[in-house]
């Protein structure tokens, strides 16, 4: 059975770090924007309800892509941190008809290198879960906890210690209550899990690939690009 499931992107970030002329979404790799090649993995799912991209009210730049013409895509306003941007983009899915009860992917607009495999491994690991989870990585190398000075404290158990990434999959309208909640109370959220636990539940991990990276800095970039055939 072929899990279906709704889409939401949040894209409103600048990407400060990559010190470009535009949002790292929208810069160019192998043909295409990042943004393109992210939701492209999702858009050939055949679970795929539909999907909605958070951008800046003032964004020049998804006008102009094929994608904005798509109509599994809509498009919601962006917000000032992540969390608002997403909680949006929940809320546009159900004042479009979503149901409460749906599942939704949340999945970071510069994370391009999703791979299929990883995408059916997490819809079929928890279709029946009862909280939902996200894809995450054990971490690999030694971790060390520093005081204020700089200096070792401790060396950090690395086999309980995981690296959270995207997709975040979770049920349409516990996920929009526990962020509006967390958002309500000030509460930090870095993800979607982060505010699931914050309403009390406990997220599964399901371990994927270690290359579904997100472009953070120009290194991230290059390294996509010696990866990827130019016409990918």
């Amino acid at each position: 059975m072929i899990t279906k499931f709704w889409l939401v992107i949040p894209a409103a970030g600048v990407g400060a770090r990559m010190a470009a002329d535009r949002p790292k979404q929208y810069l160019q790799i192998a043909g295409r924007c990042i943004l393109e090649h992210t939701l492209h993995c999702f858009l050939d799912h055949p679970g795929l309800l539909g999907a909605v991209v958070c951008v800046a009210v003032d964004d020049p730049f998804w006008p102009q892509l094929p994608l904005a013409r798509d109509p599994r895509i809509r498009r919601a306003p962006g917000g000032r941190e992540r969390a608002d941007s997403v909680l949006a983009g929940l809320e546009s899915l159900l004042a479009g008809g979503a149901d409460r009860d749906d599942w939704v992917l949340v999945h970071d607009a510069a994370r391009p290198n999703l791979t299929p495999e990883d995408l059916d491994r997490l819809l079929d690991s928890l279709t029946d879960d009862p909280v939902g989870g996200l894809l995450a990585v054990p971490v690999r190398d030694t971790l060390k906890r520093i005081g204020r000075d700089g200096r070792v404290l401790e060396t950090v158990d690395r086999s309980v210690i995981w690296q959270a990434y995207t997709p975040q999959m979770f049920r349409l309208g516990a996920l929009r209550e526990a962020l509006a909640q967390a958002l309500e109370e000030g509460v930090a959220v870095t993800d979607e899990a982060s505010a699931m636990e914050w309403a009390g539940q406990s997220p599964r991990l399901i371990e994927g690939r270690a290359d579904n990276l997100k472009v953070t800095r120009p290194e991230d970039l290059h390294y996509l690009q010696s990866i990827w055939p130019q016409d990918r």
